[in-house]
């Protein structure tokens, strides 16, 4: 898929806000992308999560885990995973810390690659993996559907996507007037509890 299919994924499920958004980082941001509207269509999950299964084998080849945060990165990292053939685990917090729970493990030698939906600042990514490196097995690097940091996202890994944007974010004493004047949404995950 080319970046402009995979937005126009997002833009028809109604997945493309505009308005003034609270990311789970807590940056402020004019746009959001709410890729829940893209998962509840399994039919669509499935081309998006089918093509950066293509990427993520192009770029790191043979994978034998696909591993994800919660809540956000479930259902892409699950699809992902069916398309490379291989497992799919996810992470979640434990005393607001990521942790691999229920029993799932990473044995010596996998082949691990973290799957996220979207990367903004790169701090659930950085997370994920300091989580994943208490475990056994080779971390080939991450791979993301957008990457809306324009590519400035550090996870200390490699990172692959299928779109990269630059979408403004801003500190909450920075907002532009225009947006601060809008009602913030506050539309993430981040502050669950597990």
């Amino acid at each position: 898929m080319t970046q402009n299919e995979v937005l126009d994924e997002f833009r028809s499920a109604g997945a493309l806000l505009e308005g003034h958004f609270i990311l789970s980082s807590g940056l402020h941001s004019p746009v959001f992308l709410q890729k829940m509207f893209v998962f509840q269509d399994p039919a669509r999950t499935e081309r998006v999560c089918r093509a950066l299964a293509e990427k993520i084998r192009d770029t790191f080849g043979a994978v034998d885990y696909v591993v994800s945060p919660a809540v956000g990165g479930i259902v892409p990292g699950y699809e992902t995973a069916r398309h490379l053939g291989c497992k799919a685990i996810f992470v979640e917090r434990e005393n607001g810390v990521f942790v691999l729970r229920r029993g799932f493990t990473i044995p010596e030698g996998a082949r691990v690659v973290m799957v996220e939906d979207i990367v903004t600042t790169g701090l659930s990514s950085r997370e994920c993996l300091t989580a994943l490196r208490e475990h056994p097995g080779t971390i080939l690097g991450a791979a993301c559907l957008i990457d809306r940091s324009g590519g400035r996202a550090d996870l200390g890994v490699p990172l692959v996507s299928l779109v990269q944007l630059d979408i403004p974010a801003y500190a909450p004493d920075e907002i532009p007037a225009e947006m601060a004047a809008l009602p913030a949404v506050k539309p993430g995950s981040r502050s669950l509890k597990s």
